[in-house]
């Protein structure tokens, strides 16, 4: 049974309090440190509930991205080129996951603190996390 992890909120960081109960226009900066705390956030909590992570991708450039769309692998925008989404690969016991149902009870833990999980996508990604900004795509 997964068990719960403790989150530790920085003191007057911006629409941190309560993670997304009231909507607060940041800029892109705050939402990348936003982001990168609720990143490590999910990361403690994988690790509590004995899974075992390794980073896919996380930054990738407007120009691989706009290669991606013309060999229509993905979209041209990416929240990865603003630096809101990860790909994480995921580890049971040590076998390394493909099928997004094995991301499930990570996802759940995502969507708890605010962000979005690629396995809901009309293509599901499962193992993608990303946070919107401005009303962006969620990919």
């Amino acid at each position: 049974m997964p068990i719960a992890c403790r989150m530790w909120l920085p003191d007057g960081y911006i629409g941190m309090q309560g993670l997304n109960t009231k909507r607060v226009r940041m800029k892109l900066s705050e939402q990348q440190r936003k982001f990168t705390y609720m990143v490590g956030q999910l990361i403690a909590w994988a690790y509590a509930n004995r899974y075992e992570l390794t980073v896919g991708e996380a930054y990738r450039t407007p120009e691989q991205a706009q290669l991606n769309a013309k060999q229509r692998k993905e979209i041209a925008y990416s929240l990865h080129t603003q630096r809101l989404a990860i790909d994480l690969n995921l580890f049971l016991q040590g076998e390394y996951q493909t099928d997004s149902a094995a991301s499930k009870p990570l996802s759940e833990f995502w969507e708890s603190i605010g962000s979005s999980w690629g396995g809901r996508l009309n293509k599901p990604v499962g193992n993608h996390f990303s946070l919107g900004y401005q009303g962006g795509s969620n990919t």
